[in-house]
């Protein structure tokens, strides 16, 4: 691991910052460097308001958006919400269904078949939606790229409103309205809402033009938190507000279907990262394993039962989805050494038996043993299929880029994309790939880093400290949760490994001569127990430890040396 420390704020900032706030300067210093420098940008940090979310109609197309489905709605057209497989996808189909439905019974919804169809916009799904009448399309967290597909709807008198988040190409479709706050000519204040968070933008028109207030959205705020949690966008501005208040709603009122989720559970509340480990992956699991349809049926359902008959489902095909995903992360790591790859720049690995849906997940398992941009592809009809994932810091998408001679098609992120290519260019293509990024990538970047927010004396973290950090959550992209350095500890000579395998380090550690001690819990750190034997130095975030009804602050290590 790398140890990278945060720069100390200059000057007297952090002076004035903890007194105007009444806190600790190790905690003022954490705000300055999150660029909360005084008290009114604190208060909206540590507490987010619905009413400072901007007005829709500031992004482009919005009056025309909102005008198109009015229009829809007085000639009684039938719309069709359209929206990926995934959880950003599902979620925000779920959204703009539901709120519609409020009030027009003419909505249907759609979710194209990962396997049968692939990512985005589909032939299939225009021709479904000509077949059945429907003459508005609203697609959600895809479209910004399907210009010859938005065409092809013209043909048919199908009009699309497309609501994306994704980065748009040099061209645009030629849609109604594009609905995305990364359009060059979008000057929407936020840029980094998550498809789910444009939807929500769409409705919020949509009830200003109701005579509704943000009040009657709130129920909706479930579905928003939930994508914006699951699609690693920044928790910062507008994200921030809407993951706040949606975790409220998770946690107090949330729709059946994620109560019918919730039910099997064993957690009075949940955090941000709950929603990201728990709820997330089964929602996903339905596209992944049999049909997106499944997660907005679960998200849509008004009766408990019934949700908790989709829920139980929705559970066999998440434990499906985990074990396929053992099975062939292994297979891939031995593809790996059998190929004697273990010193590349990059990993690609291919088998036309694996299945579609979990090689994301499997992407992401292989950069945790070797760290470095990776894809896994398998077969898709008479293609070959692949996601691709990146390390913190290198630009993946810009590297398939440059690749695009051997690719048919791809899309995504900075750090997660999806593409197809023909069978005979896969050798090219992972040659080509490998010399880009070996001749770009900064070497550094290869080895994990840890981003150090301060350095604190054990006896620094008081109750009060431990309640302020507390209160910064939800934590995500650009607000993780702080972590900390501490020198010279020890362990009070009872540390051992834990875990049926004996994988991670349980240790009570304290500071010199002080008394105050602190437990600690390492995941996956189990295999350091021999560095505890002496002083050593450690870097950790601070969690809550409930054991036998007592609660008590717990160091959670990320690091030792």
């Amino acid at each position: 691991m790398r140890w990278t420390f945060k720069p100390k704020p200059q000057n007297n900032s952090v002076e004035n910052l903890a007194e105007e706030l009444s806190i600790d300067e190790k905690l003022a210093a954490i705000l300055i460097q999150r660029n909360i420098t005084n008290y009114e940008e604190a208060k909206r940090f540590f507490r987010p308001s619905l009413e400072d979310l901007h007005d829709p109609y500031l992004m482009k197309d919005m009056d025309i958006a909102v005008q198109r489905i009015e229009k829809a709605i007085e000639s009684n057209e039938n719309i069709l919400i359209y929206g990926d497989y995934d959880v950003d996808g599902t979620t925000a189909v779920s959204l703009v269904y539901s709120y519609l439905k409020t009030f027009y019974p003419n909505i249907a919804s759609y979710i194209p078949d990962r396997y049968a169809e692939g990512y985005g916009v589909s032939y299939m799904g225009i021709d479904f939606a000509h077949d059945n009448d429907f003459s508005l399309i609203i697609a959600l967290d895809c479209g910004i790229k399907a210009i010859d597909k938005v065409a092809y709807a013209k043909e048919k008198n199908i009009d699309f409103i497309i609501c994306d988040h994704h980065k748009p190409g040099a061209e645009i479709p030629k849609a109604a309205a594009i609905l995305n706050p990364k359009r060059i000519d979008c000057e929407y204040p936020y840029k980094e809402l998550c498809g789910c968070g444009v939807g929500f933008k769409l409705i919020q028109a949509l009830a200003v033009n109701k005579g509704q207030t943000i009040d009657n959205l709130i129920p909706y705020l479930d579905l928003v938190a939930t994508a914006t949690a699951a699609d690693i966008v920044p928790i910062t501005g507008e994200n921030r507000i809407l993951a706040y208040h949606g975790l409220q709603v998770i946690n107090s009122e949330p729709r059946n279907g994620i109560k019918a989720i919730i039910h099997q559970l064993d957690k009075p509340s949940l955090t941000i990262t709950d929603v990201v480990f728990i709820i997330a992956p089964r929602i996903n699991a339905a596209g992944r394993i049999k049909h997106g349809n499944h997660a907005v049926a679960l998200l849509t359902e008004m009766d408990f039962d019934a949700a908790i008959e989709v829920a139980s489902s929705i559970e066999k095909y998440n434990s499906d989805r985990k074990e396929l995903d053992k099975k062939i992360t292994e297979a891939a790591l031995y593809q790996i050494e059998d190929n004697h790859e273990t010193d590349q720049f990059t990993t690609v690995v291919y088998n036309e038996n694996w299945h579609k849906g979990v090689i994301g997940i499997v992407a992401s398992r292989l950069i945790e043993t070797y760290y470095r941009p990776t894809l896994v592809f398998t077969k898709s009809g008479d293609k070959l299929a692949a996601s691709a994932r990146s390390v913190k810091g290198f630009d993946v998408y810009n590297a398939l880029e440059q690749c695009s001679e051997f690719i048919e098609q791809f899309g995504g992120h900075k750090y997660a994309a999806g593409l197809t290519l023909l069978p005979e260019n896969y050798d090219n293509f992972k040659f080509k790939f490998e010399e880009v990024v070996k001749n770009t990538i900064d070497k550094e970047l290869l080895i994990p880093e840890i981003v150090v927010d301060a350095t604190l004396e054990l006896t620094d973290i008081t109750p009060k400290f431990f309640r302020i950090l507390k209160q910064m959550e939800p934590f995500g992209p650009q607000n993780m949760r702080p972590v900390f350095q501490s020198h010279d500890v020890r362990d009070n000579g009872f540390g051992k490994q834990v875990g049926a395998d004996k994988t991670h380090l349980k240790l009570t550690i304290f500071q010199g001569s002080d008394r105050v001690s602190y437990g600690a819990i390492g995941f996956g750190l189990g295999n350091k127990i021999h560095k505890v034997h002496n002083e050593f130095d450690v870097l950790y975030s601070l969690d809550e430890n409930t054991w036998k009804g007592n609660t008590s602050i717990q160091l959670v290590l990320k690091d030792l040396k």
